[in-house]
């Protein structure tokens, strides 16, 4: 299928399936004034080009254990920057790992069970890897607002 620029349309079926990934083909059509079949081939053509990558959930993260969620700052030897980015982006904690503006800056989350966690994570996980200088760490006390998909 040809590449197209995407719309108005897609733009709001976008957010319908970032509001809620199970909504059906019938309801987003009914949002946006288009037939099941018009909504799937639109879509099936925004999988096709990359605009959609994948489909997710939101879980409750605190009940099925993972009790704290932690923010670090982190500064890396810059010629390492890549392979420590890669070696974190891999541990079973780690959510998210961001290359920040600076020399040698990674942002990175990570959710734990508890606070002990906490501390086993920092002495194994990143004061173990050769070429990290410095961690900050920010535990989250309370979200007011979480992503869950880009707004367009």
């Amino acid at each position: 299928m040809k590449y197209r620029k995407v719309d108005e349309i897609d733009k709001r079926i976008l957010y319908l399936l970032s509001e809620n990934s199970r909504i059906s083909y019938v309801d987003i059509g009914k949002e946006v004034n288009l037939s099941r079949v018009a909504v799937k081939t639109r879509i099936d053509n925004l999988e096709n080009n990359g605009v959609i990558e994948k489909y997710t959930i939101d879980m409750n993260l605190r009940k099925v254990g993972r009790e704290i969620a932690v923010y670090f700052d982190i500064e890396v030897e810059p010629t390492k920057l890549y392979e420590i980015g890669n070696q974190l982006a891999g541990k079973e904690n780690v959510t998210d790992v961001y290359q920040m503006t600076g020399t040698g800056n990674l942002h990175m989350h990570a959710l734990l069970n508890k606070d002990e966690e906490l501390n086993d994570f920092l002495e194994k996980d990143l004061y173990s890897i050769d070429g990290i200088i410095k961690v900050k760490s920010s535990i989250i006390l309370t979200r007011f607002k979480s992503r869950t998909g880009a707004k367009l």
